[in-house]
């Protein structure tokens, strides 16, 4: 019985079988049918799939596919080449010597086989994306078999995909405890974490599966998923190159690769990936949706709403769905369709909701206050820096105000270059988080700050003046960032209060910005950000820090690139005047509007809205 379920030499088989045929096979990632067919009727891998019981048969199946799947087969052509494969396999008629009596399988074994089965059906379900009947069948294979960590595996993935969140942790974590080496559990967490908004934790799953298995394409993928959230967009670049390598038909890869280009301007390239992707999975839903942000979308791009509708409505994923909910109201918005437009984001804003944590109203009212409490003008004047240094400029601001057009204006200047959204500061309030909330930190601390800081800006750009640090949360920490670098220029973007926040609410924005998934929280977001402002404008000395309005930088864009260039101490440049030219990496969702002229039509935009947006119309404008 020991080894009727003994299965290495079925896992064995599995995995060269893959190897094989992805070796064998021609450039057209679905043409495989062929491959399989010549490597099925090889004798020497007829002999040994012939020894194969029912379970070594469902065993090698399953290492078959996850094995092609890593090797960048999409994965419905890997189910209908695994499910030729298990064919072949029952038509060939194995012996099996179950036990005792011969053709009496024993009721344990009878027991595990049927295990397999519904493993199999399960991963069938969920890979048709029948992700309810898919988590039933995991159900009942887990009342089977309580410590069966694949079983638990399967059934977080599942739930992950219907939207339930914390179940899928805990079942993801439950695998990881039963099995403490499953990669494949690992991968699927950090996934899920970094859905989540947690991508910090994300990227500490996702390294742990890589140490177990330096080979899974999908790990690696994700991590650079990850890596590009996390802002280390240059890190995450290297993460999809390297799998595309062997892998040249990975659609993660392929993904992260588009998307990489998409915020480095190469747009046309940015629709060839997405186009391989689409060749090879017509309906992915991801690549369907980003073709909406690599132009302005038109009444002749009807084909591409009929498509994205159909996939909305096909039982997706949540978060699939909602990125195509967001990508939808984009083209509606485009084609001037707005009571459409705004059902649809909405609609994407309520299935983004459910994976992020809930907005605290009172936790940020309570935040607010302690910053103005403790960062007062005689605090602050009493604090004598960490460092000296002008090299740090912040530009700051609500969400979408504007902010990755001055770093663009500006970072075309030859002595100024952007870093983009560094985490720096939010990172540092974390670790510091009980002595920044006291008030001003000791000398020593503010001096390794400047030091920790200055260090990182030079291993983006050393020999420059100024580096642009354009994180919109840096605007909590202006008293901690101005004790560190009394002498650091800070801008302050200003837009029309309505018009920043419907921009908010028309991203797909990561979960850690869960206030901007529902009005009437990015209504009170907004005037605690105000409020904040505010007591900064008044407590920072004078000349500290220029205010921008959005509006009047896109009126008399001449005007305001000579005020800034100035506060900055920078003679005038041309180049900024041809700011849209300028190339280089712009890793927010503003990366196709930076790279335009300079255009008016965002302004009062909110008044296509009005009758839809009650909760913002409250706010000063």
């Amino acid at each position: 019985m020991i080894q009727w379920f003994n299965a290495r030499e079925a896992t064995e088989l599995g995995n060269a079988l893959a190897e094989s045929l992805a070796a064998r096979a021609s450039a057209d990632p679905t043409e495989l049918g062929k491959p399989l067919q010549d490597l099925l009727h090889d004798a020497a891998i007829g002999r040994r799939a012939s020894r194969l019981n029912v379970f070594k048969r469902a065993k090698l199946a399953n290492t078959f596919k996850w094995r092609l799947l890593e090797k960048g087969v999409a994965k419905n052509v890997a189910n209908e080449i695994t499910r030729e494969l298990m064919l072949h396999l029952s038509a060939r008629r194995p012996v099996e010597t179950p036990g005792p009596a011969a053709g009496v399988m024993p009721a344990a074994i009878a027991e595990q086989a049927s295990a397999k089965d519904l493993l199999y059906r399960g991963n069938q379900r969920l890979e048709q994306g029948d992700f309810a009947a898919a988590a039933a069948i995991y159900r009942e294979l887990i009342a089977r078999e309580p410590r069966g960590a694949e079983a638990h595996h399967c059934l977080g993935v599942a739930q992950f995909k219907l939207g339930h969140y914390g179940d899928a942790e805990l079942l993801l974590r439950k695998a990881i405890e039963l099995e403490p080496d499953y990669y494949a559990a690992y991968a699927s967490l950090g996934g899920l974490l970094r859905a989540v908004g947690r991508a910090a934790e994300s990227e500490a799953q996702l390294r742990r599966a890589l140490k177990i298995n330096p080979a899974c394409a999908d790990a690696r993928a994700s991590l650079g998923e990850t890596l590009l959230l996390l802002g280390r967009a240059r890190d995450a670049k290297s993460r999809f190159l390297k799998v595309l390598e062997s892998s040249p038909h990975h659609i993660e890869a392929l993904l992260g690769s588009a998307e990489i280009a998409q915020i480095e301007g190469r747009f046309e390239e940015a629709t060839a990936i997405y186009g391989r992707a689409l060749a090879i999975q017509p309906k992915l839903p991801r690549a369907w949706a980003a073709l909406t942000g690599l132009s302005k979308m038109t009444a002749a791009d009807r084909d591409w709403l009929r498509t994205a509708e159909e996939l909305a409505a096909g039982g997706i994923s949540a978060l699939d769905e909602s990125t195509l909910r967001f990508a939808i109201g984009k083209y509606c918005d485009d084609i001037k369709d707005y009571p459409r437009a705004f059902e649809s984001y909405r609609q994407a804003n309520r299935l983004l909701k459910a994976a992020a944590p809930a907005y605290e109203p009172a936790a940020r009212t309570q935040y607010v206050d302690a910053m103005i409490r403790k960062y007062s003008r005689e605090a602050i004047e009493h604090s004598n820096g960490g460092s000296s240094s002008m090299k740090p400029v912040f530009i700051v601001g609500m969400l979408r105000s504007g902010a990755s057009l001055a770093e663009q204006i500006i970072a075309s200047h030859p002595a100024v270059r952007g870093a983009g959204e560094l985490l720096f500061w939010s990172d540092a309030s974390n670790r510091y988080r009980e002595p920044v909330e006291r008030g001003v930190l000791d000398a020593s601390t503010r001096a390794a700050l400047a030091e920790e800081y200055l260090r990182a800006l030079g291993e983006r750009a050393p020999d420059v003046a100024h580096i642009i640090d354009k994180a919109p949360f840096n605007a909590d920490l202006l008293g901690l960032i101005h004790c560190v670098f009394p002498k650091a220029r800070i801008i302050y973007m200003r837009r029309d209060p309505i018009d920043t926040c419907l921009s908010c609410y028309f991203q797909q924005l990561p979960a850690a910005m869960n206030f901007t998934m529902d009005l009437s929280e990015l209504a009170h977001y907004y005037r605690e950000h105000e409020r904040l402002m505010a007591h900064w404008c008044g407590v920072l000395p004078k000349g500290s820090m220029l205010e921008v309005p959005y509006e009047q930088l896109v009126a008399d864009p001449n005007t305001w690139m000579h005020k800034t260039l100035e506060f900055l101490g920078l003679e005038w440049n041309e180049r900024c005047l041809d700011f849209n030219k300028t190339q280089r990496l712009v890793a927010s969702a503003s990366y196709w509007q930076v790279r335009q002229r300079v255009y008016r039509n965002s302004v009062a935009r909110w008044r296509h809205y009005e009758k839809f947006i009650g909760p913002l119309l409250e706010l000063p404008h």
